[in-house]
């Protein structure tokens, strides 16, 4: 039985994706030069990716003055939630907590990363203790 296509971008998708969030509707050529700056690729690897991701529904193009103009059709957060999502249900086993954990005792985050999500931490537990609105204490 063929296996079901996965709603969360390849590898070589994200590369796609990320170079659609930095520089918006695009054409090929432009999407090919920014990745042949990573490493090498075909412009028909390039066209068969975004073709694939089309049917994903990953990508949108409509047309240009020359040819396809290329959009990302999800965004950047959406795409980062669904795929911590999956890594902390296939590597942390749903673990949020564990995979935090993993990142503070790992030591490859530096002071300052680890002061701002102390402080995100602290105005999370505030927000949480303030009534809402149109609600009493």
């Amino acid at each position: 039985m063929a296996r079901r296509p996965s709603v969360h971008p390849t590898d070589t998708e994200l590369e796609i994706l990320q170079v659609l969030w930095k520089t918006g509707p695009v054409g090929l050529g432009k999407i090919h030069d920014e990745l042949v700056q990573q490493r090498d690729v075909a412009k028909t690897t390039v066209a068969t990716m975004l073709g694939v991701m089309l049917q994903k529904e990953l990508v949108q193009r409509r047309e240009g003055p020359r040819g396809y103009l290329w959009s990302a059709a999800v965004s950047r957060k959406d795409t980062a939630s669904g795929m911590v999502g999956k890594l902390i249900n296939h590597v942390f086993d749903g673990s949020a907590q564990r995979m935090v954990t993993h990142l503070v005792e790992g030591k490859r985050l530096s002071a300052d990363e680890l002061e701002e999500i102390w402080r995100m931490v602290k105005q999370r537990q505030a927000d949480k203790k303030r009534p809402r609105k149109g609600k009493e204490p």
